[in-house]
């Protein structure tokens, strides 16, 4: 992986690219794979939220919540903040809008008109468009043994979900695909900054939630009216604030110093699967019999993309 110290000397001491095995799962794949199982668990906050307000005023509230609760500890980082040049901050800008205002809104956009199985897919897609753009942005090449994993784990994402397909209209298509495009900016621009380290995690992490979390909130209280909701439900959004924001994202943004963005994005290709099982434990929302391999698949294409060779 490149700009990863660790990874440049290890060749010293074994073959030129020989594949070993990963017998530990380091600390960043150990880092992506709690963020993982904190996703998984979201629907069951949001699926409450939903029965109060609408899906953006979700989104809204979550992430600017996030950012706020984040906010306090960058006074520590007002001297760095204040030395960043106008470019790093278009491109925070970017991150924030793309995945938390721009992907979200679109996504939710397309569920007014295709279930809910059609987003899931193309979530299940990113890894695809993050590799593409890590190849051509980051000059980053997957070896062919994590080539076969991405495969592997999208493949298996595929048929989980094919069930429960439908051809979706031409407008809900093309929503679709921008959130799919949307979703792929975060991650690659999160990879390049950690892996130079030009900024530090927090700032990373937050800036991007309130420039982008902020503009989606006014949206969604344009769009969809001031949130009323009971005691219980503001705890939720604040849980989700919290863990499954704050919490979440940090890990995930620190973790992009060790892994490259398409090694981090298909391991949360977990998140469906987890979210899957915990509806059949908590709801008893039924599994296909197709759905047990397509699992099975994605588990282990997760960990062909995670084997390491000797650089």
């Amino acid at each position: 992986m490149t700009g990863a110290p660790e990874l440049q000397s290890a060749g010293l001491n074994g073959a030129k690219n020989q594949l070993v095995p990963c017998h530990a799962l380091s600390p960043a794949m150990l880092e992506v794979l709690a963020v993982a199982l904190i996703w998984s668990a979201s629907f069951v906050g949001v699926k409450v939220l939903l029965e109060h307000i609408g899906p953006l005023t979700v989104g809204g509230l979550r992430y600017s919540l996030g950012f706020l609760l984040l906010a306090p500890l960058l006074v520590r980082e007002r001297r760095n903040l204040a030395a960043l040049p106008p470019a790093r901050w278009r491109r925070l800008a970017l991150m924030g809008i793309c995945q938390y205002t721009l992907g979200n809104a679109a996504l939710f956009f397309a569920l007014t008109m295709v279930k809910a199985a059609a987003g899931s897919l193309i979530l299940t897609l990113v890894p695809v468009a993050v590799l593409l753009l890590e190849l051509v942005w980051l000059r980053e090449a997957p070896r062919p043994v994590q080539l076969l994993g991405l495969s592997a784990a999208v493949g298996g994402g595929v048929l989980f979900f094919s069930t429960r397909l439908e051809v979706p209209p031409p407008a809900a298509l093309g929503a679709l695909l921008f959130t799919l495009l949307c979703f792929t900016v975060l991650p690659i621009l999160a990879r390049e900054a950690a892996r130079e380290r030009r900024l530090r995690t927090l700032p990373l992490t937050a800036l991007p939630l309130g420039l982008g979390g902020l503009p989606l909130l006014a949206i969604a209280l344009v769009w969809e009216g001031l949130p009323s909701m009971p005691i219980h439900a503001w705890l939720i959004v604040g849980g989700l604030a919290l863990v499954n924001t704050a919490l979440a994202y940090m890990l995930y943004t620190h973790a992009l110093v060790r892994l490259k963005a398409s090694e981090a994005n298909v391991i949360l290709n977990l998140v469906p699967i987890g979210t899957a099982l915990l509806a059949w434990l908590t709801l008893g929302e039924a599994l296909q019999p197709i759905q047990y391999p397509a699992m099975g698949l994605v588990v282990l294409g997760v960990m062909l993309t995670q084997r390491r060779g000797r650089a």
